[in-house]
Parts: C-alpha cells; sequence; structure tokens
C-alpha cells in the first residue's frame, strides 16, 4: 500500500488547534473532516475508537509536536456525524463507525460488479463478495459485513438484489 499524502496543513501547527473566528473555523472543521475520510479510506478503516485516538498519527503529528485535544476531535466527529459519516456504536460516543462512502454508493460500486462480471441472476455468497478472487481487484474487497450489508440492503431497496441466508452462510441474488 502505498504511503498516505497528508495534506499540507498537517505540517501547519495552528492547524491542530480550532481557530475561534467562525469562517475559518469552518474551513478548518472541513479539512479535517476530509482528512479523516481520506486517512481512513486509504487504510481501509472502519471504525474510531476515541480513546486511541488522540495517540494516532491522524490526530497527533509528532514530526511537528502537535496533536488535535479530545474536544476538538469529538468536534470533528461530531461535524462529520451530522455529513451522515459516521455512526456512534455506544450512547456515551467513545467508538463510532466511519463510511467514507454512504451505503448506496458502496451498493452502487458492487451492482457494477455484479453487473459486468455477468454476476445478475446468480447468487453469491457475502464471503465471495468481501474477500472472493472474483472481487480482489474492486474496491469493496475487505468491507466489513455491516457495511457490506447496508450496502446490499440499499440495493433491496431499489429491486436490485435480495438478500438471503442459507445453512451457514449469507448471500445475495442480483437483479
Amino acid at each position: 500500500m502505498a504511503n498516505f499524502q497528508w495534506p499540507w496543513q498537517y505540517e501547519f501547527p495552528p492547524f491542530f488547534t480550532l481557530q475561534p473566528n467562525l469562517e475559518t473555523r469552518k474551513k478548518q472543521l472541513a479539512a479535517w473532516c476530509d482528512l479523516v475520510l481520506a486517512y481512513h479510506k486509504h487504510h481501509k478503516l472502519f471504525s474510531l475508537d476515541l480513546k486511541e485516538a488522540q495517540s494516532s498519527p491522524l490526530f497527533n503529528n509528532s514530526k511537528i509536536n502537535r496533536k488535535l485535544s479530545t474536544d476538538s476531535i469529538c468536534t470533528i466527529l461530531e461535524e462529520l456525524g451530522n455529513k451522515g459519516n459516521i455512526e456512534w456504536t455506544d450512547k456515551t460516543k467513545t467508538r463510532c463507525l466511519v463510511m467514507w462512502r454512504t451505503p448506496e454508493e458502496w451498493g452502487d460500486l458492487i451492482y457494477r460488479w455484479a453487473s459486468s462480471n455477468a454476476m445478475t441472476n446468480t447468487v453469491c455468497t457475502l464471503y465471495e463478495l468481501a474477500h472472493g478472487d472474483n472481487t480482489k481487484q474492486e474496491e469493496f474487497v475487505g468491507l466489513e459485513d455491516w457495511l457490506l450489508k447496508r450496502a446490499l440492503r440499499a440495493l433491496e431497496k431499489q429491486r436490485k438484489a435480495e438478500l438471503m441466508s442459507f445453512g451457514n452462510g449469507e448471500g445475495v441474488k442480483f437483479f
């Protein structure tokens, strides 16, 4: 995997302190949101633990000896939540799911793959989709189960697929 390309702001010490000026803060939050999503996408991470976040390279630039405060991280995560990119997994908001693509966007990618590989009117397992030899080159390879199911449910709503349970697993039929 290629090295992650940090944005220029990451080397700028004031970036690690949320700014009081409303316009500057708005731009700064947008930059942080973009960075969080890009970082998670690059590393194929689907969750974030608030307790571990502050020591993560994402929020802690040891090169310039700057790190974001826990309150600032919470503000960024709240912004991402308002945009629909994160979802808290607990009431105390210590852990969240990160979605750099919506379930609908993932569903579209999966359906394009199914259509272009003549998989319509056939059944494949969820394991085959996320870990199969035929999907090695696809962006959705390695997609976590919870997000894969949401993507497939989005396709169900569009009547492009049907989730199925059988014996010891789950599968999907594409239409």
